[in-house]
């Protein structure tokens, strides 16, 4: 039996927080270690307990979500986290992926799709609330990006078009090590390695330039199933 995903709540609503915790672990399964809305106490708990998952809203008032993320980070005790929010702003989704989360989910999901998006993210996939696929569609269709020079193909290693590919399919760092037989390091090496052969400043762009350009230069294409985000 597999274990238990193993979460952690951040928001400033403690009615909310309740009842996210009962659908979580009466329901899914879950094991809730704590919940908070206050941006201290969530530290400790982060660095005390070190969840799978970080489930986090964004308009608090002694913090902002996006401001918190940072801070956690800094500290060394943010997990891959997912945004749980009434935000539907395409601003806030765009942060939310330049922040490299795992997940933007809104409040007024079905509770049994969030159960599903928490376990899609636990095994390394970006998830995001269906009511958001339009804004995410717009946010990553930028100017049609110029083919690379034929020398830029020549660039990029066997491996590195393995990576990409897999970063096209939305597949986190450490799923892409266990799908190629390598490290995580490794993987985070390549990825630098293609961002800066390809001038390019996130695994976002990437990801676009994989599904837009790949088949000019040898990327295995995603699968139509796959969801086409990218998280670390």
């Amino acid at each position: 039996m597999s274990k238990p995903i193993r979460l952690v709540l951040i928001d400033d609503h403690g009615l909310c927080r309740r009842g996210l915790t009962e659908l979580l672990e009466h329901k899914a399964g879950m094991q809730v270690l704590g919940s908070t809305g206050d941006p201290d106490e969530a530290e400790r708990i982060l660095k005390k307990q070190q969840p799978d998952l970080l489930i986090m809203d964004l308009r608090m008032p002694q913090m902002d979500g996006f401001d918190l993320l940072e801070r956690l980070r800094a500290a060394g005790c943010a997990p891959p986290t997912i945004i749980l929010t009434m935000s539907d702003s395409e601003q806030d989704l765009s942060r939310a992926l330049r922040a490299e989360v795992r997940g933007y989910l809104l409040k007024d999901m079905d509770p049994d799709a969030v159960i599903n998006s928490i376990h899609r993210a636990a095994l390394g996939e970006l998830v995001i609330a269906p009511a958001m696929t339009g804004k995410l569609a717009k946010l990553l269709q930028p100017p049609p990006a110029a083919p690379l020079p034929r020398e830029g193909r020549a660039k990029l290693t066997d491996r590195e078009r393995e990576i990409l590919h897999h970063l096209a399919c939305g597949k986190s760092n450490k799923t892409i090590a266990r799908a190629l037989a390598i490290s995580h390091d490794t993987v985070k090496l390549h990825v630098r390695h293609i961002l800066s052969k390809l001038n390019m400043t996130s695994r976002v762009e990437a990801a676009v330039f994989a599904i837009e350009h790949g088949a000019e230069y040898g990327i295995e294409p995603p699968p139509k199933t796959e969801h086409q985000g990218t998280q670390s």
